[in-house]
C-alpha cells in the first residue's frame, strides 16, 4: 500500500510541475497534492483500525 501512495505522490507532484507556469503555481499544487496524500494516508489508517 505504501508504494502505490508513494507511486500516486510521484506522479502527482510530475503532473503539478507541468502544469503550472509559475513558482507560486508549483507550491499551491505541490500543497495540494501532499494534502490529497495526506488524505488517503488517514483514511488508509482508518480502515485498518
Amino acid at each position: 500500500m505504501f508504494k502505490l501512495l508513494l507511486e500516486m505522490g510521484i506522479v502527482m507532484g510530475l503532473l503539478a510541475l507541468v502544469a503550472c507556469n509559475t513558482v507560486e503555481g508549483v507550491g499551491k499544487d505541490l500543497e495540494s497534492a501532499g494534502e490529497a496524500i495526506s488524505g488517503t494516508s488517514r483514511d488508509v489508517r482508518n480502515k485498518q483500525n
